[in-house]
């Protein structure tokens, strides 16, 4: 979305205001330090380290329909200036007990954060924090579907049309029952700037992953524990003349979580064809690799969740690797600013 019409969609909720049932602001922010030693990847192997700060404000018109502006900056620790990047935020919302649409550049944190690292890497949430596009989500009693659209490049004459669409889901045979099935998949389309280049094509890259997962809940002596496995295919194509088919590399996968107390441990099995996925974690180019996670969260508040993280990745020829990591997220909630009265 242009300054333009940002300024347009701006305007629009100026005239709206005097309808508005409420106002109201909501403060969150990431603190990160993330450092990654990669003998597979040298490329990789850096620190990353820094904060984002999100500040935004909501009109509601009434309890369905909502309309949100506001900033959400990241500032990298020794970088000059001091915010590296200021995106905006400014969105329509309708939520329902059953529905969530958005439309505009929304936050992905909690809507598209649960996605596999295979399709969508971790550091989206730390360098591409919103979503640029729509969103749609149903959540019923046997489980949710989402679907997005997320605009990454508008084509320009030196800029490429990009942008990235998907859909994830769970599904509950038994509404109660321990048995899941869980999807995740998404595509990139990459078409190039609006003056040629030569021999550039237009690419689409992608992946999906289907699961079963099994819920213990509360019948073990872990306070959370899930397993899961299923496949994943990724998809890539290069449209040339003459053809440009997809190339389909497969695989399995399989994931163990189990939590108790402040203490948790996340493994993460692939075995298969290697794939080259954009978007998704550069691991999965292996034909085999393990990540366990080992977390430990000392602070653990209402507003405020602070975690250790240490990863250990194996794959041929490096089992050394491994990765240290402490975020802490701090959310405020909505505070209600004030109540005005419908002039309807």
């Amino acid at each position: 979305m242009n300054k333009k019409l940002y300024f347009i969609f701006f305007l629009l909720l100026l005239t709206r205001f005097a309808q508005a049932q409420s106002l109201d602001m909501h403060f969150n922010g990431l603190g990160f330090l993330d450092n990654r030693e990669y003998r597979a990847y040298i490329d990789r192997s850096r620190t990353y380290s820094g904060t984002r700060l999100a500040l935004d404000f909501g009109l509601n018109l009434d309890s369905l329909n909502h309309f949100v502006v506001g900033v959400n900056g990241i500032h990298e620790f020794g970088a000059k200036p001091y915010f590296l990047k200021v995106d905006p935020v400014a969105y329509y919302e309708f939520k329902s007990s059953k529905w969530l649409f958005n439309a505009g550049m929304f936050p992905r944190e909690g809507l598209l954060t649960n996605y596999p690292r295979a399709i969508l890497n971790d550091t989206l949430r730390y360098y591409r924090p919103n979503v640029e596009g729509l969103l749609t989500r149903y959540q019923g009693a046997h489980g949710n579907i989402i679907i997005w659209l997320d605009w990454v490049s508008r084509q320009t004459s030196t800029d490429r049309e990009q942008f990235l669409f998907g859909s994830s889901g769970k599904y509950l045979p038994n509404e109660f029952g321990p048995f899941y099935l869980s999807h995740y998949f998404m595509l990139l389309h990459d078409a190039g700037p609006a003056i040629g280049i030569p021999n550039d094509h237009i690419r689409d890259n992608g992946a999906a992953q289907v699961r079963l997962g099994y819920n213990f809940g509360h019948r073990t002596m872990f306070d959370s524990l899930t397993v899961e496995a299923g496949g994943m295919m990724s998809l890539e194509r290069v449209r040339h003349e003459g053809g440009g088919g997809w190339n389909l590399p497969l695989g399995f996968v399989a994931s163990a979580y189990a939590s108790l107390g402040r203490f948790a441990l996340y493994d993460e099995f692939y075995k298969g064809e290697g794939h080259h996925v954009d978007y998704g974690d550069s691991f999965y180019a292996k034909t085999i690799y393990n990540r366990l996670d080992i977390i430990y969260t000392p602070f653990l508040f209402k507003r405020i969740k602070g975690q250790f993280i240490l990863s250990l990745h194996q794959s041929p020829g490096h089992l050394g690797d491994n990765q240290q990591a402490f975020r802490i997220i701090y959310d405020l909630g909505r505070k209600t600013l004030a109540r005005f009265k419908d002039d309807d």
